[in-house]
């Protein structure tokens, strides 16, 4: 809701600036979504690597009687 308020008081001051905002807003998410992809696939392989450097740890822990 604040962001769409700031683009409307954008609009009331620079229109051009905002119409602008308003066309490129949907061109640059679609360029940073590879980038998002790309971390979201780094951070679930550092999990894995966490996970499985764990395993032994977690198997040989054992549980109270």
């Amino acid at each position: 809701m604040a962001a769409f308020l700031l683009w409307l008081l954008l609009l009331v001051f620079c229109w051009p600036l905002a119409l602008l905002a308003l066309v490129l807003y949907p061109i640059v998410w679609l360029l940073c979504l590879p980038l998002r992809l790309v971390g979201i696939t780094v951070g679930a392989v550092f999990a894995f690597l966490g996970a499985l450097l764990m395993l032994p740890a977690r198997a040989l822990r054992g549980r109270p009687a």
